[in-house]
């Protein structure tokens, strides 16, 4: 039996390709309901129809709530019997974030606090909220407010009484929304050369199932007020870019480099220099502790500890770098890309 064992799920954001990975992951086990709460009528309506169609004695388990981060009230109508919540409702696209970065404001800032109000309010008994490696030293607004989300979960974690809040922090989810991976699938069947904004530029790399794994883990093994973060691999975009020519008959060749985007970087930090001096190493995870001291700074002054991690930045570029074969294996262990090498139409396709 499991942990989530008659259990009530909750998914903020659900119809995106988190949800689904969490839905193929949990729908066919103990687990009692899993509620998919967002404001997209028409992938709510598809995700209903595929499901039904796929696991039709299962799709019971999946309620559907149209409802928006945004709005409080909407979250608090959501939340009566849920004992768990995957908080992965946001706006993610970098250039996007930046021409309108006070609805990246409403969404991610102002939506995390919504979402964990009504937690609190409702009793529920935890809560884990998806954060982004740019939220380390963030230079772009997606960056920025996701980095307050986080700021806004360690400070509720405070006083949020029985209720678990952790943050957990990962790099690039391949073939998810927003991945790059499914438009160069379809430039090179359009007969179109590859497009890459700079082909240096470095990038953690993750499946979907690795991110619904650090989510179980913080789950299971984070305390109030945790930040974990998974040691991922990375490697270069051109890598990633030769990858998915080789696999699906692209010419590397015509590669097309197109210059940085409004708000990249060249690599991401998925701890910071600060983070790492308080980081726990838990094998294949790092732990950031809350800091949970008050704001009587006296009491503390002749305190110390001057024992740290001996890593002083966790980034793409310090990480383990994958090459061109290792890179292909892993985009090639993929199920997106698993059916569409086998012409098998993908459910994120329709959804995204």
């Amino acid at each position: 039996m499991s942990i989530f064992a008659g259990k009530n799920l909750m998914i903020t954001g659900g119809t995106g390709s988190f949800g689904n990975a969490v839905l193929n992951r949990f729908l066919q086990t103990d687990i009692k309901e899993i509620r998919i709460f967002s404001r997209d009528e028409k992938k709510q309506d598809d995700m209903r129809h595929e499901y039904q169609a796929k696991y039709p004695e299962y799709a019971g388990k999946i309620k559907f709530f149209i409802g928006d981060v945004r709005n409080l009230q909407s979250c608090k109508d959501a939340m009566p019997g849920v004992d768990y919540i995957f908080h992965a409702a946001a706006l993610k696209q970098v250039p996007s974030c930046e021409f309108f970065p006070m609805e990246a404001v409403k969404t991610n800032v102002i939506g995390t606090d919504n979402v964990l109000t009504a937690a609190i309010e409702a009793g529920v008994k935890a809560v884990i909220c998806l954060s982004t490696d740019k939220a380390a030293y963030p230079i772009n607004a997606m960056g920025i407010t996701k980095a307050i989300e986080e700021k806004i979960a360690v400070a509720k974690s405070r006083y949020s009484g029985e209720t678990k809040i952790c943050c957990t922090r990962y790099g690039n989810v391949m073939c998810s929304r927003g991945s790059v991976i499914p438009l160069w699938i379809d430039q090179i069947r359009n007969g179109n050369p590859i497009t890459l904004t700079e082909s240096k530029m470095t990038r953690f790399i993750m499946s979907l199932e690795e991110a619904v794994d650090l989510v179980l883990f913080a789950f299971e093994h984070g305390q109030n007020g945790d930040i974990l973060v998974q040691k991922a691999p990375a490697c270069t975009i051109q890598t990633q870019a030769e990858a998915v020519c080789e696999l699906f008959g692209g010419k590397k060749e015509d590669i097309k480099v197109i210059g940085i985007r409004h708000g990249e970087k060249m690599y991401e930090t998925l701890l910071t220099n600060e983070e790492c001096a308080k980081a726990e190493d838990m094998g294949d995870f790092y732990r950031v502790p809350a800091d949970n001291r008050s704001l009587n700074y006296d009491k503390y002054f002749t305190e110390g500890d001057e024992k740290r991690c001996e890593l002083t930045e966790f980034n793409s570029d310090n990480t383990r770098r994958l090459n061109l074969e290792e890179t292909k294996v892993k985009i090639a262990n993929l199920e997106y890309i698993q059916n569409e090498l086998a012409g098998i139409p993908n459910l994120a396709k329709k959804l995204f």
